[in-house]
């Protein structure tokens, strides 16, 4: 049987290596949905990942189609659950319990497992609220992959880009075995 993953994509520049990651899941035969953020859909289209996956894309908490809310019916079915990107400002919503969107209610809603891909400014990244809400959420049991070190998006170099997506293929299949 399928394992069903779900991504979260938040609105981390790195969106766009989200397409990739799902790509590489959908090749190795698991069922991907997505979930974005409003801000996520500023950087890539939901079409680019509805044509990947060939599922729909979730961004939209009251845009249900059926009696059952998506990300309910998602969050019953779901074997695993990737945040990649992961902004600082998801990570903290999730730590605090906020719900505001449809990743975040997601995210509340969901009992599988979880992995968080951190993806920030290093400034951001090193924040102690940002890793104090990391250590939060490691405590709860949410796994991380990440981040990785180098050039980032906004000119500077260090830590806080989005690991290498061949690495979070990795971290994925060891989680699910």
């Amino acid at each position: 049987m399928k394992k069903t993953i779900v991504i979260g994509v938040t609105g981390s520049i790195a969106a766009y290596k989200a397409a990739d990651l799902t790509s590489r899941l959908v090749k190795l035969n698991y069922d991907v949905t997505v979930i974005m953020t409003q801000s996520a859909k500023k950087l890539i289209c939901e079409q680019t990942f509805f044509t990947i996956s060939q599922n729909p894309v979730i961004s939209d908490l009251w845009d249900v189609s059926d009696w059952k809310p998506e990300h309910i019916a998602l969050a019953e079915k779901c074997d695993l659950f990737v945040i990649a990107p992961s902004t600082a400002n998801f990570i903290g919503k999730f730590t605090n319990g906020i719900a505001d969107d449809a990743l975040t209610t997601f995210a509340l809603s969901r009992t599988c497992t979880v992995l968080i891909a951190p993806a920030m400014n290093t400034h951001m990244w090193e924040q102690p609220a940002v890793q104090n809400n990391c250590k939060i959420l490691s405590d709860r049991g949410v796994h991380f992959v990440g981040p990785g070190s180098g050039f980032l998006a906004c000119g500077t170099t260090g830590e806080g880009r989005l690991i290498d997506i061949p690495i979070i293929v990795d971290r994925i299949n060891e989680l699910l075995k």
